[in-house]
């Protein structure tokens, strides 16, 4: 970062020092939910930096250091994941919409049972009291669970708890997050005896492994069939291989074409695997503005073999799936041309294939995007690493 952009970064950290503190902690998770949208905020990084400092030193009540209120959010634990609330799937919640959650729950809906929970909850951590304060945040949970299944039965009450949301983010999708939680929470007993079903780490769903998996996740919709999307979430996080979530999908149709495996019972998998790429492809451009070449280059391989087995797996033809894939592949295409753009013209005869429509069959346009990038990253690397050099003089 330049002087001048210190100079700003700091000029900023100064005037969000005079705001009140509720407003700090608001700006914090809109600035941590357009981050991981892949929006280029400039200068957000240092102001994220410093809020997060604040209240991990100041010890107030963002939901990451609020300990109260990570007891409450404790059993969503298994689905949270570190995604925009707009990129979040129907299985998944995202962490940013828990703070806006607990602003709800704790400032406008429960606030005088809010405040004896916290004030109790806070007393028994302090004594390392878990047990006790994980029943304190169970009691709590029943009441809130009460309290917005009632507001959310009219349209009156749901378009109050919308509106009120609003009053802490500007994700529209932090509604769908809450709705989600409620969801959770009322099947949390029998998610939780799935998740003790299965081995903490899955090196390869196959064979026996993959017939476990199947026959509890057919229990589990026999049961509930609105927990399966976070039974598969469940499930993801096991697997040392995430993308191989696929074969739950694929397996029980016994066919590759997509009509049949989309009347599967567990289709909604490759749905799940195709958000893969594009959490990976965010992760790419975060990579490349950031000049961490060997990352990039990881995430391009990775990228490259969810989209080869998706293809093998699958015949995508003609499918959803295949134009959200193809959507996907094509910004992947775009991040990384953009990157060779800026190699000078006297290295272009490594990586001019990047540039050329062949670059686009219909097999595995990933495949050769990657096989390419290993060919001309060190140069992008170089150039990378002496710029850094020369910057830093």
């Amino acid at each position: 970062m330049s002087a001048k952009q210190d100079h700003t970064a700091e000029h900023l950290i100064q005037y969000l020092r005079q705001l009140a503190p509720q407003v700090r902690r608001r700006l914090l998770a809109e600035l941590e939910r357009l981050h991981l949208l892949g929006e280029d905020i400039p200068h957000s990084e240092p102001l994220i930096a410093a809020l997060r400092a604040e209240f991990r030193n100041t010890g107030q009540n963002h939901y990451r250091v609020g300990n109260p209120s990570r007891y409450f959010f404790e059993p969503l634990e298994p689905v949270l994941v570190d995604r925009a609330p707009e990129r979040a799937n129907s299985g998944q919640i995202a962490r940013g919409s828990l703070a806006p959650i607990w602003s709800l729950v704790t400032e406008q809906l429960l606030r005088s049972m809010a405040a004896d929970y916290i004030a109790n909850a806070t007393d028994v951590i302090s004594a390392d009291r878990q047990h006790e304060a994980r029943q304190l945040a169970q009691a709590f949970q029943k009441k809130v669970l009460i309290s917005l299944n009632g507001l959310l039965g009219s349209a009156e009450g749901a378009a109050g708890i919308r509106d009120g949301l609003m009053a802490y983010t500007s994700s529209h999708a932090t509604f769908d997050d809450l709705k989600k939680m409620l969801r959770y929470l009322d099947m949390q007993r029998e998610l939780e005896d799935f998740g003790r079903a299965l081995p903490p780490k899955i090196a390869r769903l196959e064979g026996a492994s993959l017939d476990k998996v199947l026959g509890l996740l057919t229990a589990l919709k026999a049961r509930h069939a609105d927990a399966v999307p976070f039974a598969l979430t469940i499930v993801a996080k096991r697997l040392e291989t995430p993308w191989e979530l696929l074969s739950i999908a694929t397996v029980p149709a016994d066919d590759r074409a997509a009509a049949r495996i989309a009347a599967s019972p567990f289709a909604i998998a490759v749905s799940m695997v195709i958000d893969q790429i594009e959490e990976k492809h965010l992760l790419l451009l975060f990579a490349l503005r950031n000049s961490r070449p060997t990352r990039a280059k990881e995430i391009v391989s990775e990228i490259y073999r969810i989209e080869e087995a998706l293809r093998t797996e699958i015949e995508l033809r003609g499918s959803e799936w295949a134009r959200h894939l193809d959507d996907l592949m094509t910004a992947v295409q775009a991040a990384v041309d953009a990157e060779i753009s800026t190699i000078p013209g006297d290295h272009r005869h490594l990586t001019h294939i990047l540039e050329s429509p062949r670059l686009r069959p219909d097999h595995s346009f990933g495949h050769k995007v990657g096989h390419m990038f290993e060919k001309g990253w060190d140069v992008v690397a170089g150039l990378l690493a002496g710029n850094t050099d020369q910057s830093s003089r």
